[in-house]
C-alpha cells in the first residue's frame, strides 16, 4: 500500500514541474513568439526598422487548422524558435477569417480576412510570410514545417538575405 502510495506521490509531482522536450522548455507562442501589436503594420514597420530587425513575419491561420495548432504546439513554442525569431523579426498573427480591422503596409484599413485573401491570396492555413523593411513579402511558405530545425533554416534563409 505504501509502495502505491509512494508511486503516486512521484507522478503527481512530476506533473507540476514544467513541460519539457528535447529541445527544452516548452513556452506559450503566443507570449514568448508573438509580438503584441495593435495591427498596424504600417507602425509595426517603422518599430521594426528602429529595432534593427530584418523584417517582419505575419503568420496567417484560423482557429480548425490542425497544421496551425501542430506549429503552435510543437514549433513556436521552443525557445531556440523564439529567440531567434524575436531577434531577426516582429512576428504577428492574422486569423484569415477575423472581422477585426488592421490597417495593411500601406496604411489602408481593413479586415483581418481581407488582408488575408484579397492582399495576400492565403487560403490554406498556415501560412507563414516574410516582408522586408518597406513592407514588400520576400518570401512565404504555406503549411506546416517538418520540425524546428527546417522553422530555423527558413528564418535564416530570410535574415541573412539568401532569398
Amino acid at each position: 500500500m505504501l509502495r502505491h502510495y509512494l508511486i503516486a506521490v512521484t507522478l503527481s509531482l512530476g506533473l507540476l514541474t514544467p513541460v519539457v522536450t528535447a529541445a527544452g522548455v516548452v513556452k506559450d507562442p503566443y507570449r514568448y513568439f508573438f509580438n503584441e501589436t495593435w495591427g498596424d503594420f504600417r507602425e509595426e514597420l517603422a518599430n521594426a526598422k528602429k529595432q534593427n530587425k530584418k523584417g517582419i513575419l505575419i503568420y496567417f491561420e484560423m482557429d480548425e487548422c490542425p497544421f496551425c495548432h501542430y506549429m503552435k504546439n510543437n514549433v513556436l513554442n521552443q525557445q531556440e524558435v523564439q529567440a531567434f525569431y524575436r531577434e531577426n523579426f516582429l512576428n504577428f498573427t492574422v486569423d484569415i477569417e477575423g472581422d477585426v480591422e488592421i490597417t495593411n503596409m500601406e496604411g489602408k484599413v481593413m479586415k483581418q480576412k481581407d488582408f488575408a485573401f484579397r492582399e495576400n491570396r492565403v487560403r490554406a492555413t498556415p501560412v507563414i510570410a516574410f516582408f522586408d523593411l518597406d513592407g514588400k513579402r520576400i518570401f512565404r511558405h504555406t503549411g506546416k514545417t517538418s520540425g524546428v530545425e527546417e522553422y530555423i533554416w527558413m528564418g535564416q534563409y530570410v535574415a541573412d538575405g539568401s532569398y
